[in-house]
């Protein structure tokens, strides 16, 4: 996920995003943990895309007030 495309998202949607990822990161840990995932680099770029919408979701609500 590149940053251009989480800027294009409204605040609502960012949110959603947010979630939806943090269960994929957490279903990455529960799979490493049982030795299941293979391409571990999946976690690194999964919490990269987390600080990635953090970001902008609070770039977008210092904007509005």
């Amino acid at each position: 996920m590149k940053v251009a495309e989480v800027r294009e998202l409204d605040v609502t949607q960012l949110e959603q995003r947010l979630a939806d990822t943090r269960r994929e990161l957490f279903n990455l840990r529960f799979q490493h943990a049982t030795g299941q995932l293979e391409n571990t680099g999946q976690i690194k770029e999964v919490r990269k895309n987390i600080a990635r919408i953090l970001t902008v979701l609070n770039q977008k609500q210092q904007e509005n007030g």
